[in-house]
């Protein structure tokens, strides 16, 4: 799996540009529930209002919040602010101040010289230990005058009462205010500033401030912030499905690319080591297997830690008292995600085998339906298609099963820790330890990190059948071909006359303990015919075989003109032969099509001139389509026969120097047989060719005939010659001819 990884360097630059977009995405996720907090802490609780420390403030209410500072607290007020009287046009800022506090148009009233954040964060504390200060003095004295319990509480305080005893209050002696002062120090900071805004609300309303403007700007502007959030999240989300899909898609291309020209590249040896049906599956199913975990692994692997992490970090600022329960809620996760792979990780490496035993099945079954029909064998094939089918069925409803316990799991996991988050948070609220908005935010941090584990796990599921897959796929392109080119080709002679030699050739296929082929010896002239026959499994297609390089001799040399076919290109090697397999094989498309295969830039002519050596000329013009009649997929669509004459014509169309007849006339009847190899001889001139046949009456009049018995060659010589000097030929002539024919 880790080796495909070379076909993401194309894509590098696309992927660093997704990782931006997940980091933007990620970001803007984690910055939400920081803004819902802000809605429910500020927006709500504090009515809009930010900060402890007020823009404006009366007289009295000034007096009353320095008589609980320190002096040096007092001293860094003063510093900050200016005491603006009404009337007051020489002050630039005067009729802007006016109409945001209106109070100064009858009263003088301080007012904060600069309204800046560093200003507000060395202020606030101040504010916030003063109110606090205020609180836990006016406990001490159990007035009755507030409990002070809740911030709420705060604003059912009657400061004209309060004001009443400023007098007395600033007359008393610092010292008085230093016990309710370190109470005070004591508290949180959030609950300092949130209970002094209560103060700042109140400060706010004597000086004629509509509070609920305030709160209701505060909310949209926080909503709008939101909003723009989501809408950065949901286009950055587009992107990353866009760019992972192009990734995706752009590598399983390669993928489908560089397999089929490594199986393009495959001998007859490679091919025996892989089945059509898993090489099919190979390019098909497992590399969607490799696309689906690259489009998920990009936006989800990717994302999730960075959304983790991120969210861990966010939850632990709000709060460390509750860190606790992530940490509790992450081991559980983990825990059932280890249990899910451990139980479906074997089972997903089977998948793969079981699609590639189903395709088998499938395959053998419709390319021989013929057969199954003839043996009324339909049930038999039933049942052996059901074997595997079921046996799939089963393996996939285990992981399914799997995969459906863990959603409740986790879906399970996640309210278990909504419901202690709460039940946490109100003791920690009630104590004044956290505010609402902190504890919904970090519930929903919580639930961040748990689903990004959740979607982690998912991958992890995904993973284990994509990295087998991989190995597939790679299996595949680490084969070496036992064929290969030479580094420094030679070029065969372009001359229409080639002479074919085998030079005590032998070959064994690869793991075979004796050799099929003994010590093979002729020469095949231009202009003549060489034929070969013998018995089933004498070894004659397993000799044609090796002219085109589809297995390498093992020893000895096949030369043409001389040079050994080795030391020539395939392509080079191939452009001089012409093959027509004992097998035709049709591609899906027209007959023209079909013929072209063999010179893409023939003619109409050559088209007919070759259709009409092949003695395929009647049965394509009774067709009104002529030429351009549709080819069924594998040629089903005409008869055997047929397919033989249009895999002769497609070679003819080709006009190579060499023809291979690979048993390429035992569908014709004995009469086109005749006519085709009349045509031939006139058709073919000086070339070489090459005829493996059954039939005597094939081949007798070949200028050469090759008798193979058991892979070597028993005898050599013309039809009248091998009937005197062959005791093989005899008995094969003996059984094919008539007492005159073998007489003549």
């Amino acid at each position: 799996m880790i080796k495909l990884s070379r076909y993401l360097k194309p894509y590098l630059g696309v992927l660093f540009i997704t990782l931006a977009l997940l980091f933007v995405q990620a970001i803007s996720d984690l910055n939400l529930p920081n803004y819902m907090s802000d809605i429910v802490n500020v927006g709500i609780q504090q009515n809009g209002i930010e900060h402890a420390t007020p823009e404006a403030i009366s007289e009295d209410g000034y007096a009353l919040m320095t008589t609980f500072m320190s002096p040096a607290d007092q001293q860094t007020v003063a510093d900050n602010y200016l005491l603006m009287s009404p009337g007051d046009t020489t002050n630039p800022d005067y009729q802007a101040t006016l109409e945001k506090f209106p109070a100064l148009g009858t009263e003088s009233i301080y007012v904060l010289t600069d309204a800046n954040a560093e200003t507000f964060d060395t202020l606030d504390p101040i504010f916030g230990a003063a109110t606090w200060t205020f609180i836990n003095y006016m406990r001490s004295l159990d007035t009755g005058t507030t409990d002070a319990s809740t911030t709420e509480s705060m604003t059912d305080l009657d400061f004209s009462q309060i004001y009443e005893a400023l007098p007395m209050l600033t007359q008393l002696p610092p010292a008085t205010f230093d016990e309710a002062r370190e109470q005070a120090i004591q508290t949180p900071e959030s609950m300092q500033a949130q209970t002094a805004v209560q103060f700042t609300k109140q400060f706010y309303t004597e000086l004629g401030v509509d509070v609920g403007a305030i709160q209701n700007l505060y909310i949209l502007k926080i909503g709008a912030m939101m909003l723009l959030l989501s809408l950065i999240a949901i286009s950055a989300a587009i992107g990353v499905g866009f760019f992972s899909a192009r990734i995706a898609a752009g590598v399983s291309q390669s993928l489908r690319r560089d397999v089929f020209r490594k199986v393009q590249c495959f001998s007859n040896t490679e091919f025996d080591k892989f089945s059509t049906a898993s090489l099919i599956t190979r390019n098909t199913n497992d590399i969607t297997q490799i696309q689906t975990m690259l489009i998920m692994g990009i936006r989800i692997l990717i994302y999730s830690p960075i959304l983790a992490i991120g969210g861990i970090i966010m939850a632990l600022r709000r709060t460390t008292s509750m860190g606790w329960i992530i940490v509790v809620a992450v081991i559980a996760v983990m825990l059932i995600i280890g249990i899910v792979f451990a139980v479906a990780m074997p089972r997903f490496k089977l998948i793969q085998k079981l699609v590639d035993k189903l395709n088998l099945v499938t395959r053998e079954s419709l390319t021989g339906l013929m057969v199954v029909r003839a043996f009324g064998n339909q049930k038999f094939e039933e049942k052996r298609f059901d074997a595997v089918n079921l046996d799939t069925t089963a393996n996939n409803l285990f992981v399914n099963r799997v995969m459906v316990f863990m959603m409740p799991t986790m879906m399970f996991i996640m309210n278990g820790v909504t419901l202690l988050v709460v039940w946490v948070g109100a003791q920690q609220i009630a104590a004044s330890a956290m505010q609402v908005g902190d504890m919904m935010a970090f519930m929903q941090y919580a639930m961040q990190i748990i689903f990004s584990f959740l979607m982690m796990s998912m991958m992890f599921i995904m993973i284990p059948r994509a990295a087998v897959s991989g190995d597939r796929i790679q299996e595949v392109l680490a084969v070496k071909p036992s064929i290969v080119d030479p580094a420094a080709p030679k070029k065969l002679p372009m001359n229409a006359q080639t002479t074919l030699t085998f030079d005590h050739v032998s070959f064994r296929y690869e793991g075979a303990e004796e050799d099929v082929l003994h010590d093979i010896n002729f020469v095949a002239k231009p202009g003549e015919t060489t034929a070969f026959i013998g018995s089933t499994g004498s070894g004659k297609s397993t000799l044609i075989n090796l002219i085109p390089r589809f297995f390498d001799v093992t020893s000895g040399t096949v030369k043409i003109d001389g040079i050994d076919i080795r030391e020539v290109t395939q392509h080079d090697l191939r452009e001089k032969i012409g093959y027509i397999p004992q097998k035709g094989v049709l591609f899906s498309g027209t007959i023209a099509s079909n013929l072209k295969y063999g010179d893409p830039l023939a003619n109409e002519a050559d088209l007919a001139i070759a259709a009409q050596v092949a003695q395929a000329t009647d049965f394509i013009e009774s067709s009104p389509d002529g030429f351009e009649r549709e080819i069924a997929q594998g040629g089903s669509n005409v008869s055997g026969g047929q397919k033989q004459r249009l895999s002769i014509a497609r070679a003819l169309v080709r006009k190579p120097d060499i023809y291979i007849f690979d048993d390429s006339f035992s569908a014709l009847d004995y009469k086109t047989d005749v006519a085709l190899r009349r045509a031939l001889k006139e058709y073919t001139g000086n070339s070489t060719v090459l005829i493996v046949a059954q039939r005597i009456n094939t081949i007798m009049h070949a200028e050469q005939i090759i008798v193979l018995d058991h892979g070597r060659v028993v005898g050599k010589g013309t039809h009248n010659e091998l009937l005197k000097t062959c005791a093989t030929y005899q008995e094969i002539a003996s059984s094919q001819l008539s007492e005159e024919e073998l007489n003549i």
